[in-house]
């Protein structure tokens, strides 16, 4: 009896297998770790991408500078194609400032005749992505949606 009692001191003194409990609670909160570091850089890579893609876009804009809606729908596909974004992803929109105020219209015709009419594109751009840990429950698709406003006169 006296010996069992001997044995089951020596077994508390073991450390053998102390590097494989510590591993099995601390791997699982280092794997998610790095799971949403990586998914959160995808995050603001995907915003940064758009950002540039909306840059581009003003840039084609002011290039060439839209008469009408069909050149409008010939740059948002310009639009589409050079930044890789699916198609309908991309809007375009001509408003108009009547002498200095503050909102803008969408018919020319609604300005008063003798005002300073100033015309601006509109451009809108989104899209989405889902994150892995959505597939787990925790969070949603994160939605963006880009607006730029383009001075053309």
């Amino acid at each position: 009896m006296i010996k069992r009692l001997f044995n089951i001191g020596r077994f508390g003194r073991d450390e053998k297998g102390s590097v494989v409990v510590e591993t099995a609670i601390v791997l699982p909160v280092l794997i998610l770790m790095a799971l949403g570091g990586y998914e959160a850089s995808r995050i603001v890579a995907k915003e940064n991408e758009l950002q540039i893609a909306i840059a581009e876009a003003a840039e084609i804009v002011l290039a060439t500078i839209p008469e009408d809606q069909d050149d409008l729908d010939a740059i948002e596909e310009i639009i589409e194609t050079s930044t890789g974004l699916p198609a309908g992803q991309v809007r375009l929109q001509k408003k108009y400032r009547c002498d200095a105020t503050a909102a803008l219209v969408d018919d020319i015709d609604s300005c008063a005749t003798d005002a300073v009419i100033s015309e601006f594109i509109h451009l809108n751009v989104w899209d989405g992505y889902t994150p892995v840990w959505t597939s787990f429950g925790i969070g949603e698709p994160v939605a963006y949606d880009l607006r730029r406003r383009i001075q053309i006169s």
